[in-house]
């Protein structure tokens, strides 16, 4: 029996449930926001299709590269701080297409 879905293993649908990506077209969108933080700045990074292992790890790597706390939730890494530009340029050396949204 499964733990997750208390299914015989013949049956059990957690691994491919797990290994669905979520839908994205490929380009980063990258914005500066601050709703809800008492006025403090955040860099958002969302339209990211990757797992969420990947997107700890490419959050760790943009929170080294701006010098920043930050965090990932929801399929979206947060950086303190307004780090847009040094983030489109981290992001495009990892190979990602990334643009500056929101204005």
């Amino acid at each position: 029996m499964c733990p997750e879905c208390r299914q015989p293993l013949a049956e059990c649908v957690c691994k491919t449930v797990a290994t669905k990506l979520p839908v994205g077209d490929g380009v980063a969108r990258v914005t500066r926001e601050t709703k809800g933080r008492g006025g403090k700045s955040v860099t958002i990074v969302k339209g990211l299709a990757l797992d969420p292992l990947a997107l700890a790890s490419l959050g760790k790597q943009l929170r080294t590269a701006c010098g920043s706390g930050g965090t990932v939730k929801d399929g979206v890494i947060e950086v303190q701080g307004d780090h847009c530009e040094r983030v489109i340029e981290a992001l495009q050396k990892y190979g990602y297409k990334a643009k500056r949204a929101g204005g």
